[in-house]
């Protein structure tokens, strides 16, 4: 019994002292389900319209291409301006190119091209955003909760991953694409509230960094990482990755959409699935103790990602096979995230984190419009042209079956040994292990 009053007297005291981020959390989780369902039904329409991956890939390109092109200079300013002020502002201006796209949608007038110029304005907003996010999250936060942090963050990830195939391809068939758009919107609003009324953000009180000048602040992000080849290492490995897991999700709706057995549901039934497991995930990592390398859990978890799921999409021709593959791909993943964000906000001094976490998004994230440029490309120039091509019997049709989606599926296993070359290549490198003596 009295373990018990014990333990519940730390949960609650844990709760008290995570109160501030709790409640940013979740509202600004609830702001992402929305979103998130806006972006789903999105594809599905912009898919509809052309049936080209390409089209529909270059929505992630319009997206990601502001945020890396102004990460590095988005981090510096971040240091110096309002955090709080900062996350308003741009919620705000994201709101409004929403409520833009709703008027056009409602008069019928909405175009591909549209969405490309709305999606950049949204990626340069959230250019400036995420690292006052970052900040944010570690001025409200005592550092021994960096570990459950991540897990808190791939839960609310993993839920919304759950929630928005379903929703979204509810509200589509019921009510259409201005309901989804709607409820976004109410997201925002009650994120935008909490935050600006209900969240206090201490703001650092040194002045000599408000007086430094914008590009001398950006290169101290970037010289940091110069001195720190750990942490730039492990920042070229995600890149890496992303490179691989961009064109992964460029190929991917297009394979769920067209190949023999996929359909919206599939698509809807397999990122459920998928969304189910990182919740999943996410639960482990928020309680799994803290390991005794960091680094061999992020190299490993990947590995296994890498050498799963893509060779399951390649092969499989079932909904089933498809979610047992997407369960083998993101089981590990949250364990993963939690431990490199643990390595960065342990590493990185807190007046240092928006300018190097900016760089890093730059440098992290750069290979994610390639990706998806090259995903898109690759599956309707390259890949489909190569299986429609193939005689009824060959090695190919016999290995990713046949009409349209087999070349997307030829493709996941292509980038199933990038993937597994990736991370062997990066597991031998010698400064990303140095972080672990660093660490004792």
């Amino acid at each position: 019994m009295k373990n018990i009053i014990k333990n519940n007297k730390e949960f609650f005291h844990a709760l008290g002292e995570m109160k501030q981020y709790l409640l940013l959390w979740s509202t600004q989780s609830f702001s992402g389900l929305g979103s998130a369902m806006t972006s789903y039904a999105l594809v599905i329409w912009s898919y509809t319209q052309k049936g080209s991956a390409l089209m529909t890939a270059l929505l992630m390109v319009s997206s990601y291409a502001p945020y890396v092109l102004l990460s590095i200079f988005a981090g510096a300013l971040s240091d110096k301006w309002n955090k709080k002020a900062t996350m308003l502002v741009c919620d705000t201006l994201a709101a409004l190119s929403t409520v833009a796209m709703l008027i056009l949608l409602q008069n019928d007038a909405l175009r591909i091209w549209h969405l490309y110029l709305i999606n950049g304005i949204n990626g340069v907003m959230n250019t400036v955003q995420q690292p006052a996010s970052e900040v944010a999250t570690t001025r409200v936060l005592p550092k021994k909760y960096y570990q459950r942090v991540g897990g808190l963050r791939y839960f609310a990830s993993s839920l919304n991953s759950i929630m928005t195939p379903i929703i979204a391809t509810a509200a589509l068939g019921i009510a259409g694409m201005h309901a989804i758009v709607a409820f976004d919107l109410f997201t925002f609003g009650v994120a935008f509230m909490t935050l600006a009324f209900g969240i206090r953000i201490p703001e650092s009180e040194e002045t000599g960094e408000k007086a430094e000048k914008l590009l001398n602040s950006a290169k101290k992000g970037l010289v940091y990482l110069r001195e720190e080849r750990g942490i730039f290492g492990l920042i070229m490995f995600l890149a890496a990755i992303n490179l691989v897991a961009s064109i992964y999700d460029a190929a991917f709706p297009a394979m769920m959409l067209s190949r023999n057995g996929g359909s919206e549901r599939t698509l809807g039934l397999v990122n459920a699935v998928i969304g189910v497991t990182t919740f999943a995930g996410s639960i482990l990592a928020s309680f799994v103790k803290k390991p005794k390398s960091r680094v061999r859990v992020i190299c490993n978890c990947l590995l296994f990602s890498m050498s799963t799921e893509n060779f399951l999409l390649a092969f499989g021709r079932t909904p089933l096979i498809w979610c047992i593959g997407g369960f083998l791909g993101w089981i590990a993943i949250p364990l993963m995230s939690t431990n490199l964000d643990a390595i960065m906000r342990l590493h990185v001094p807190e007046q240092m984190q928006g300018r190097v976490y900016s760089v890093r998004n730059s440098l992290q994230f750069f290979t994610i419009p390639i990706g998806y440029f090259l995903g898109g490309l690759l599956v309707d120039q390259v890949f489909e042209p190569i299986m429609a091509a193939q005689r009824e019997g060959s090695i190919l049709t016999k290995m990713f079956g046949s009409g349209k989606g087999s070349g997307a599926a030829f493709l996941f296993f292509v980038i199933a040994f990038a993937g597994i070359w990736v991370c062997l290549h990066f597991r031998r490198n010698e400064d990303i292990w140095a972080l672990e003596k660093q660490a004792q």
